[in-house]
């Protein structure tokens, strides 16, 4: 029986209908015409014991760019399939480009490009000063053609497609970029990468929500998810994962755009901390992404509000949140801010989420509320009960340490424990906060 797919959600029915009853998209569901074959051979010996399997050592491809591979766990893992995805112009392929012309110095990298001619490859290419005779390129967009040329290649290390929605399996019979062609054309490449022990990046688009274009599954198929994003008004880039199954999830690493190509920021909490000490409504937080610790700057605004409904906007943090803690300190602090419109941003573009940076929000709501500014060598750590208590986070002498290397003399935190760290005021409530003011 035939089946469709939305090319549009990924939802399979079993009939066609001009307008997808999931997602209200029209046009986009399409039939399922991948070949299955009539004829099955069972292998009924198919367990294998613990003791039985060979263990193998990951081998790891070390690119040369140390935030790239700190965000892949080390390094490339050779046989491993890699999906990049981020918005357009964001830079992707200027990254993967970089991560080529660096391959290429040890090993042979091969680039498959459905969007771009040769040429515009080329003048890239040559700015990065990428090794000529170890570098291969070629616009073919058929996976068969092109796993055949990769495994002839002597030591390949990676081959990268740029992107898996330009490209198409000649056995099916859907448009390129379809739901049937990228998961046909995704599985070829990780057969033939895992067969042939070579390294796969697969450049994929997103869609208007940020999410990556194509069947959901897609994302389950490879071994690891980043994303390339960053805010197009900063010149700095940010690469995270959301999955890694030979390394740590959420790790980020931060790139500067320049007119050479992608540079390494090797101190990225110095992009989001400003200097000027002498404004009210700024505070100093010390959050983490994946294991790397980053300290950034939280603005708050409180202003008289003439509206029946006061504003409550934020940048970079949860408006749920900016609600809860506006409520705590209305409550537990018995100051009024039913009257007042309250802004909040995360300076430089960053977006935080964990719960550690809900003291450093309070002091700079507090700061903002007196108009008084805190000295910019105090960071605040920790979460912010309903009560106002203060709990301690967790890795939080990673925190700590990580504000005196930058200069940092004062940590307010809550601590465990009945000594305190040099440099550390231990805080317990919000009212201690509201007592520096």
């Amino acid at each position: 029986m035939s089946k469709y797919t939305c090319n549009a959600c990924g939802v399979i029915t079993s009939k066609w209908s001009g307008r997808c009853e999931s997602c209200k998209e029209w046009n986009c569901v399409v039939e399922d015409l991948q070949q299955r074959s009539r004829n099955h051979k069972v292998n009924k010996d198919i367990f294998s014991t613990l003791d039985n399997v060979e263990e193998i050592d990951m081998q790891r491809l070390k690119t040369g760019i140390d935030e790239f591979d700190r965000v892949c766990g080390s390094g490339i893992v050779k046989g491993s399939v890699i999906l990049i995805g981020g918005t357009p112009g964001i830079g992707k392929s200027t990254l993967m480009l970089q991560v080529a012309s660096q391959v290429a110095n040890n090993a042979i990298c091969a680039y498959a490009t459905g969007e771009e001619g040769l040429s515009q490859v080329k003048i890239r290419a040559k700015r990065l000063d990428t090794k000529e005779e170890n570098f291969f390129m070629t616009t073919s967009t058929n996976v068969i053609e092109l796993v055949h040329a990769f495994e002839n290649l002597p030591n390949l290390g990676v081959a990268i497609i740029d992107s898996v929605q330009t490209m198409m399996h000649p056995d099916i019979d859907s448009p390129t970029g379809s739901i049937s062609q990228i998961r046909a054309v995704t599985q070829t490449l990780i057969d033939s990468a895992k067969q042939h022990n070579y390294a796969v990046l697969l450049i994929g688009h997103v869609t208007k929500d940020g999410s990556l274009a194509g069947p959901r599954v897609l994302e389950h198929m490879v071994d690891a998810v980043l994303y390339f994003d960053g805010d197009t008004q900063y010149d700095y880039r940010i690469l995270r994962t959301s999955k890694n199954r030979f390394g740590p999830t959420n790790e980020i690493g931060i790139f500067k755009m320049t007119q050479q190509g992608l540079k390494e920021v090797k101190n990225p909490s110095s992009l989001f901390l400003n200097e000027d000490s002498d404004v009210s409504g700024t505070a100093i937080a010390a959050g983490i992404e994946g294991t790397r610790v980053l300290l950034c700057e939280i603005q708050a605004l409180v202003t008289s509000s003439f509206l029946p409904s006061p504003r409550r906007v934020n940048v970079g943090w949860d408006h749920n949140k900016l609600s809860t803690l506006v409520a705590v300190i209305q409550s537990r602090c018995k100051i009024p801010l039913s009257d007042k419109d309250i802004y909040l941003n995360l300076a430089g573009g960053l977006t935080f989420k964990e719960p550690a940076l809900d003291l450093a929000v309070i002091a700079a709501l507090m700061s903002a509320i007196y108009d008084k500014p805190i000295t910019n060598k105090s960071v605040f750590i920790g979460e912010v009960s309903l009560s106002g208590s203060i709990r301690p986070v967790l890795k939080l002498d990673e925190r700590i340490k990580e504000a005196k290397k930058l200069g940092f003399e004062t940590i307010y935190c809550n601590v465990s424990g009945e000594k305190t760290p040099e440099g550390v005021t231990k805080v317990t409530h919000i009212r201690d906060i509201k007592a520096l003011f």
